[in-house]
């Protein structure tokens, strides 16, 4: 008998609009683009995926799984809307969430102002207890003070609590005992987190800024979670839904609302899961991700076919540039995260100038509401969207297939109202000042996790997604000197696809502190089973059924005397476990990162790493398969006027779609135009598609 066919569903969550990709178990795939709802993302999802099983008779039984990405956990930090939250810790600590790291982000900047701390001083509270390095007890915790003081906390009307307390890591009976009384004096829905139980490792401000963005977003991550849950019932769907994590991989709804700090950056992920998963499976094996919608644009890096991953990370900061040398800027965060530069400027990216007669582009947006000039829906500033559409770039009538209509007019008269008159520029001037400073913005998220850690961009081939990814692509790449730009299929709704190649994911740690050459074989295995014990423990066996568990090891390591550690593979043998191979792996590493290493020098083992994979048993999995794309209507195709700067002026530029493309390249400059994004092809470049359906971009030489 044939399998009744049943759909997976990645929905990708963004500024301006969510994406949508129904994966079947038979390989059939469909695809749709709806707004962003801002009052209420998860709306989106659900109106987004009734429209498409109203439209192809799908039943809500046969939504199988909906994985998703989602910035809300970031919006409630950047825009200040967290829990009414209370902290405490060990008396004398009070301020370690003000004190922080003596970093700041810009070196000579004597403005710079270090963002508010996360919780206020009024709500942060000291315990009289105090445990030593070795987990053994200083200063005992008193239960009736103890309760005393939850009393206290109780009269603020707090709907969250981060307790983190110093070295709970070696010793977390004080912690479990505050957390038991919490349970008892506060009210039921107030979100208690404990350091111990999210992050217990050494460094005491990290581990409670950590714990603080756990309780702040507790509240409102779990209301959504319980929204989203509700509106997909209401729709008919009650299959599992997963939330993708900042580390790539997938989480169940009730283990994110236990720690909702896993998924801070959540949103900017999936394309680099999707970009490695092709890099693997196609080639080439580095490539450097860039992820272009409505609003930001993120940049990360694949080498090797591996994808870049870090612990250190702030949030709240804005726009990130990640990068190790430019910190303190925002909260730290020290979980495990795909290392994505950030920043602000997308299609929505508002365009301006400034007193001083400079132009800006970003990092504010149009968003989903009112939209670019263009749209028609109330915009009455210029943005990047509208600078594309007077240079030709974009339809100047529709685009999404006709499901979208455009007012060129208004982009005209916008940008030469505000742009042009204030720089003394003509209309295309203007647009084309717009689209440079644009690019210029984008090439340094490209740069900050390409040329800022020694790595060359030329080696790399530029691997571009989202909306407006293919429009940017081979004018990044030219800033940088880069020889190759891919398209994949589906290009502009890619991150959708990137969650459905997730798998689920969670890790363990613990901090050791122990000289590498003074541990032993027989140790480290005792202590990473105990972590992968650990691990299986706290999943539920529905997440384990048809799937194979996998373990990865990892360790972070420094030389005597550093305040910073690397991260290492260990391996999966216990073989590999031998001191002086780990020794010799950190020394490879830090050489690598950092240009020197000694292998006389002592290193330390600080932390010991467990994360756990599940993989979907053989013939469970469908790849990304090379489909025909979806058909749509080509409006106003043939040859259509593209403007390319002072040098080569307006030129006439055909208009096509990837039916007139094959393995034979054809030269700039071109318009191929697809359902969800447009590919630009200048005149020093050339096109053909590949085998895997990616439209390849090669400089002409």
């Amino acid at each position: 008998m044939r399998q009744a066919r049943t759909y997976r569903v990645g929905a990708d969550i963004g500024g301006t609009f969510t994406d949508l990709f129904f994966q079947a178990n038979d390989g059939t795939e469909l695809i749709h683009k709806v707004p962003s709802t801002p009052d209420n993302y998860g709306r989106a999802i659900v109106d987004g995926i009734r429209e498409v099983i109203t439209a192809h008779a799908i039943t809500g039984s046969q939504i199988s799984e909906v994985v998703h990405g989602t910035t809300i956990a970031t919006n409630t930090i950047l825009e200040g809307k967290g829990a009414r939250t209370a902290f405490i810790t060990t008396q004398g600590f009070r301020d370690v969430l003000e004190l922080r790291r003596i970093r700041i982000p810009e070196q000579y900047n004597v403005f710079f102002r270090k963002p508010p701390a996360l919780i206020p001083r009024r709500l942060r509270f000291e315990v009289d207890e105090r445990m030593r390095h070795d987990g053994s007890v200083a200063r005992p915790l008193v239960p009736s003070a103890a309760r005393e003081l939850l009393t206290r906390i109780a009269d603020q009307k707090v709907e969250a609590l981060a307790i983190c307390l110093l070295h709970s890591y070696a010793n977390p009976s004080h912690e479990l005992a505050l957390k038991e009384i919490a349970r008892e004096l506060l009210p039921a829905a107030c979100f208690v987190t404990c350091s111990c139980e999210l992050l217990p490792e050494i460094k005491e401000y990290e581990r409670s800024s950590t714990t603080a963005i756990n309780a702040i977003i507790g509240p409102v991550v779990r209301q959504y979670i319980e929204s989203l849950r509700s509106l997909l019932v209401q729709a008919g769907i009650e299959c599992p839904v997963r939330i993708m994590q900042s580390s790539g991989g997938v989480l169940s709804l009730a283990e994110v609302a236990k720690a909702p700090a896993y998924i801070v950056e959540s949103g900017p992920v999936a394309g680099v899961i999707g970009a490695a998963r092709f890099a693997n499976r196609v080639g080439p094996p580095d490539l450097i991700t860039i992820d272009m919608g409505g609003t930001t644009t993120k940049a990360s890096l694949i080498e090797g076919g591996a994808i870049s991953r870090t612990n250190e990370y702030e949030v709240g900061a804005g726009i990130n540039i990640s990068s190790k040398l430019i910190k303190g800027g925002g909260h730290a965060l020290k979980l495990p995260v795909i290392d994505v530069s950030e920043i602000g400027a997308g299609g929505g990216s508002i365009a301006a100038v400034s007193e001083f007669g400079l132009l800006s582009v970003g990092p504010a947006s149009a968003g989903a509401t009112p939209g670019p000039a263009a749209y028609g829906k109330g915009g009455a500033q210029p943005t990047l969207t509208d600078a594309m559409i007077v240079l030709g770039y974009v339809n100047p009538i529709c685009i999404a297939g006709g499901t979208v209509r455009l007012d060129a007019s208004r982009a005209q008269q916008v940008i030469s109202e505000q742009i042009g008159v204030k720089l003394g520029a003509t209309l295309l001037e203007a647009a084309h000042g717009i689209y440079v400073v644009a690019v210029t913005t984008m090439t340094r998220a490209v740069k900050a996790i390409s040329t800022f850690r020694g790595r060359d961009p030329r080696d790399f081939s530029l691997f571009a997604m989202g909306g407006n990814g293919a429009l940017m692509a081979a004018a990044i790449a030219d800033s940088l000197e880069m020889k190759k730009v891919i398209i994949p299929k589906n290009a502009g709704i890619f991150s959708a696809i990137g969650l459905l190649e997730a798998g689920f994911e969670k890790e363990r740690s613990l901090t050791l502190m122990q000289p590498v050459r003074k541990a032993t074989q027989a140790d480290l295995r005792h202590r990473y089973r105990d972590l992968e014990r650990g691990l299986l423990d706290s999943i539920d066996a529905t997440e384990l059924s048809g799937h194979m568990v996998r373990f990865l090891r990892k360790a972070d390591l420094r030389y005597y005397g550093q305040a910073y550690e690397l991260t290492i593979d260990v391996g999966k043998d216990d073989d590999d476990l031998d001191p002086e191979r780990l020794n010799r792996a950190f020394v490879e590493e830090h050489i690598r990162t950092y240009g020197h290493g000694s292998h006389s020098d002592r290193a330390d083992i600080v932390n010991l790493r467990v994360s756990l994979h599940l993989d979907k048993e053989a013939g469970d999995h469908i790849p990304m398969l090379p489909n025909q794309s979806v058909p749509f209507p080509v409006i106003n195709s043939g040859t259509r006027g593209l403007y390319f700067g002072a040098t080569l002026g307006t030129l006439g530029t055909p208009v096509i779609t990837r039916k007139a493309l094959d393995r034979n390249p054809i030269s700039g400059p071109l318009v191929i135009e697809e359902l969800h994004s447009t590919v630009l092809v200048p005149p020093t470049w050339e096109v053909h598609v590949d085998d895997a359906a990616s439209f390849i971009l090669d400089k002409k030489r």
